[in-house]
């Protein structure tokens, strides 16, 4: 092969790699253990492809599923909550040490016993959507984290009104906006969550979609979200 060829040959690859990108979208719900696992492990997953192709580009869309819908607005006590749901108390343990085992492999310390609100999350959902659409360059990842961990290690209850002011000036929201948006939200306490086209095909959270084609239902791993990002960036380049 000639020096020209090589050249053309590598421009012909860089241009491929210029275009390889990678949307995921993911479903979840702030009650949801796993879905702050899996957002742990999908943040992780999506540094360790920078380093394997910092060429593609990385988009996520988050996309609200309420598990509990009807779930009434000031929420029930969590812990009774979950020993009704799951039995006994010995059977609560349980699950949470199996989940305790997987959220401290992707860093985080939940703290089930400051817990005490199961919150009705419509409102949650509803002013993740409202900030997105106040600023186009407003980061939704980092107020849907800071929920989470609100809720799952300073346990407080995302269901209240005040708690979602706080925290929503905490990542920078306007405040008199923000304002305005929780007025209106006290006064429909069943204003409708935006549905994903993809809706009708969750049936758990966390749910990824990946590049509109290729689903992981479940906290996968970062190697499972990594690989399953490197096969889809594959099938795009080899169309």
């Amino acid at each position: 092969m000639s020096f020209s060829d090589m050249d053309r040959a590598t421009q012909q690859v860089a241009a491929v790699n210029k275009n390889a990108s990678v949307t995921v979208d993911v479903h979840f719900d702030f009650v949801c253990p796993w879905c702050l696992i899996g957002k742990r492990n999908l943040d992780a997953a999506i540094s360790r492809l920078a380093s394997l192709r910092p060429d593609v580009n990385v988009k996520v869309r988050w996309h609200s599923h309420q598990l509990l819908p009807d779930m009434q607005v000031g929420g029930v006590p969590y812990q009774a909550f979950y020993v009704a749901r799951l039995g006994s108390a010995t059977a609560v343990a349980a699950r949470r040490a199996q989940v305790q085992e997987a959220a401290c492999a992707a860093g985080v310390q939940l703290a089930f016993d400051r817990i005490e609100v199961m919150p009705n999350t419509r409102a949650a959902h509803n002013l993740v959507a409202w900030a997105a659409t106040t600023d186009a360059a407003f980061q939704p990842a980092s107020l849907i984290d800071r929920l989470f961990t609100g809720y799952f290690m300073d346990g407080e209850d995302i269901g209240n009104p005040d708690v979602l002011e706080r925290i929503g000036l905490a990542c920078g929201l306007d405040a008199a906006g923000l304002a305005e948006h929780l007025a209106a939200s006290r006064r429909d306490g069943n204003m409708a969550i935006p549905r994903s086209p993809q809706a009708d095909e969750v049936r758990g959270v966390p749910h990824f979609v990946i590049n509109s084609a290729l689903s992981l239902s479940g906290a996968y791993s970062i190697a499972a979200i990594v690989d399953a990002m490197l096969r889809s960036i594959d099938d795009q380049e080899n169309r």
